[in-house]
């Protein structure tokens, strides 16, 4: 993620600790208290999403990371949550 700037609609290639690679597509970014967080959904998977967190590893390079504390996944979950069903047409007509 060094130096990237990444958009909704854009595609990722993430790699976990075991060194398996997995597509996802960005759907959602927001920041909180001065973090950056991503919503992401697998290409496999569309029918849930992931919340990872842009933090700075030991070298300096931005890497996206799980959220260990359950309180601010929880918080976090709940604003993509609001930001993700703001973007769904619930009647089919669009903004007119």
């Amino acid at each position: 993620m060094a130096d990237e700037e990444y958009n909704e609609g854009d595609f990722v290639t993430l790699t976990d600790e075991d060194g398996k690679e997995s597509d996802y597509e960005l759907i959602g970014e927001t920041e909180v208290d001065g973090e950056t967080y991503y919503a992401l959904v697998p290409v496999d998977n569309d029918e849930e999403y992931v919340i990872l967190k842009l933090e700075e590893d030991e070298n300096g390079e931005e890497v996206l990371t799980t959220i260990t504390d359950d309180d601010e996944f929880d918080h976090v979950a709940e604003i993509f949550d609001e930001i993700l069903n703001e973007d769904i047409d619930y009647d089919g007509e669009g903004d007119e």
